[in-house]
């Protein structure tokens, strides 16, 4: 997934050479600061997994630059785990629980027109339903990438049937989470609307 979306910023004018230099950076910046979020969490649960503000910033990248920019924003904060402390039995479970997983939340960026334009209009309501609306839809994909590794990878630790534990199990922190991370990313938008225009479009 991340070598696609890289793969995607190649070629173009200078033009959009500068803007996806800019979203490049942004993404670097915005991953980096996922990774401090998920870092500072001072309780995590047994098989992984903890409530943290690391969905943030992907939204924000997914809102500002579009699909893409999510996916690799996304894909960015969660391979970066590797290398400060993820829970890792094989490499596709790590694919799956962490590129994949965070990966997914970028998808929240199919609505990057929509919260630009309600940003533009001054519509806080339209504005509000979009940001929750994606945020809610990035959310539940990295829930069920969740409950999928927990089902085939962690199968030894349920305590009854494997379907239902890992669906109980990653809701635990998936939910909080959620609502913690909407409630930002409205907040910030709302009372900051110019922060979703300065992108100057999405990235192509």
């Amino acid at each position: 997934m991340l070598l696609f979306v890289v793969h995607s910023y190649q070629g173009g004018n200078k033009m959009k050479q500068r803007l996806k230099l800019q979203a490049l950076i942004e993404i670097s910046l915005f991953a980096s600061l996922g990774l401090i979020f998920d870092m500072l969490i001072p309780y995590r649960l047994p098989q992984g997994g903890a409530v943290s503000l690391a969905m943030l910033p992907i939204l924000v990248m997914a809102y500002r630059h579009g699909l893409r920019g999510g996916l690799a924003t996304g894909a960015l904060v969660g391979t970066l785990q590797l290398l400060f402390g993820a829970y890792i039995f094989t490499p596709v479970q790590f694919l799956l629980d962490y590129t994949v997983a965070y990966g997914l939340v970028g998808v929240a960026g199919i609505f990057a027109g929509q919260v630009k334009q309600s940003a533009k209009d001054g519509a806080k309501k339209t504005l509000t339903f979009y940001l929750i609306l994606g945020a809610l839809i990035g959310s539940a994909l990295r829930y069920v990438a969740h409950v999928v590794s927990g089902i085939v990878f962690f199968a030894e630790y349920a305590e009854g049937p494997v379907v239902l534990y890992s669906l109980g199990y990653n809701l635990t922190y998936m939910l909080p989470s959620f609502l913690v991370s909407a409630v930002v990313i409205v907040l910030l938008f709302t009372s900051a609307p110019r922060f979703a225009t300065l992108a100057t479009r999405d990235i192509r």
